[in-house]
């Protein structure tokens, strides 16, 4: 990873701006009323990390990683977009791939799977078995895949995008904790409202053609270039100490949390807030950054007495924090 200072990140900030305001366009065409939604699955991408959407099926789930893979790349950028369909048959090698005897070069062969491409739709990934699901472990906290003793280099650009229905759906399972904490936010997309769904049916030809017509409009290495400098987009200590006053705040509340915030997704969260500061033209994160990505980078890591208690206490602790910042700053 570069270094980079605080006019380097100026700069980059200036000129993703076009890049992501059109990158937002080409998936707002498509996917309608999701606004934020959407920016929550780009701050993920530009953090590095990877997103669990989860709502019913028809709510545009597939549509939106499909949009997303189609508008980066561009000439002599071979940006990969694979779909891998979870079902309770499959192996764990069908997704990282396998080693197979090669007769004609009389020696075993790697044949690489899907998880060997930049953007990766893991769709319904909640129908395959724990042990199928742990299979990606390693690919999203490490970046690579080891087979047979060997170990092989993911992409640079490297995002997953999985689905899951909701788990009380007959033929699912739950994805193990230790996965479920490696993704950077778990969301809904959620129904849109009646002028939306009014919109999308009045124009239905229309929204079915955008789909083959969406261009590029960002390359694999910008997209990288990106993700390294919203590392360094800066953060006063007072949204490093609301962070850790939050995670901490969920471990001590034993009433409704039974099992707090690491300090992993501590890290997690600051380096959304970060990214999302970036995907809105900033150098330097907020509060507003803070409150936009609090929730959705936490509910999820969380183990709860009941959901709902322990998802309105989540809730508190990120107000109590954004009340903090509002005073200090004033």
């Amino acid at each position: 990873m570069h270094s980079y200072t605080r006019e380097d990140i100026e700069r980059i900030v200036q000129e993703s701006a076009p890049k992501l305001a059109a990158l937002r366009q080409n998936i707002h065409r498509i996917i309608r009323g999701q606004d934020d939604k959407i920016d929550l699955v780009l701050t993920a991408l530009l953090a590095g990390g990877h997103v669990l959407i989860e709502d019913y099926p028809g709510s545009g789930k597939t549509t939106l990683a499909k949009t997303l893979s189609r508008s980066i790349g561009g000439a002599g950028d071979d940006v990969e977009f694979k779909r891998i369909q979870f079902t309770p048959d499959l192996l764990p090698m069908d997704i990282v791939g396998f080693n197979f005897f090669d007769s004609g070069q009389n020696t075993f062969v790697f044949r690489r799977g899907p998880v060997f491409s930049n953007i990766i739709l893991a769709d319904e990934i909640n129908r395959a078995s724990p042990k199928v699901q742990s299979a990606l472990l390693e690919c999203m906290a490490e970046k690579q895949v080891t087979v047979d003793e060997r170990t092989y280099e993911l992409e640079r650009l490297f995002f997953i995008v999985a689905t899951q229905n909701p788990i009380d759906l007959e033929g699912t399972y739950p994805l193990p904790w230790a996965q479920l904490d490696r993704f950077y936010f778990k969301i809904p997309l959620g129904y849109v409202d009646y002028d939306t769904d009014l919109e999308i049916l009045s124009n239905l030809d229309t929204i079915l053609n955008v789909p083959g017509e969406v261009k590029p409009v960002v390359t694999s290495a910008e997209i990288v270039a990106m993700q390294e400098a919203s590392f360094y987009v800066h953060s006063d200590e007072s949204l490093v100490k609301s962070v850790t006053n939050l995670i901490h705040a969920t471990r001590e509340s034993k009433k409704e949390i039974h099992v707090g915030a690491s300090t992993r997704a501590g890290i997690y969260l600051l380096k959304l807030m970060k990214a999302h500061a970036l995907l809105n033209g900033r150098a330097y994160a907020t509060e507003d950054d803070f409150k936009s990505v609090a929730f959705w980078s936490l509910h999820h890591r969380l183990v709860y007495a009941n959901r709902k208690a322990g998802e309105e206490m989540l809730e508190s602790f990120i107000n109590r924090e954004i009340e903090k910042l509002k005073n200090s700053a004033a």
